[in-house]
């Protein structure tokens, strides 16, 4: 039986690992805006949208999304489309 290398512990570990998409503060955007995209791509309602903008303008940044990579990627990508900063991170 073949041994499983390193680099497939890792690509495995990167497929089921938890990550986040953060969204990031910046003098930039309006809160309408944020909030607009939050509920357009990350499919949040306008409540929680309204909250998660809340605190990305008071603690600068706030996880708006959890799961794995392959389904944050295109969210970040539109989102960083819109002229938001944001980028994916492990949980």
């Amino acid at each position: 039986m073949k041994e499983l290398g390193q680099s497939h512990t890792l690509q495995k570990t990167i497929e089921t690992a938890d990550f986040q998409l953060v969204l990031y503060n910046d003098d930039h955007n309006t809160f309408d805006h944020v909030i607009n995209c939050l509920v357009e791509y990350c499919k949040h309602d306008v409540y929680q949208a309204e909250q998660c903008a809340w605190i990305v303008h008071t603690k600068g940044k706030c996880a708006v999304k959890s799961g794995e990579y392959a389904l944050l990627e295109p969210l970040c990508t539109a989102l960083l489309d819109k002229g938001l900063s944001a980028q994916i991170e492990m949980a």
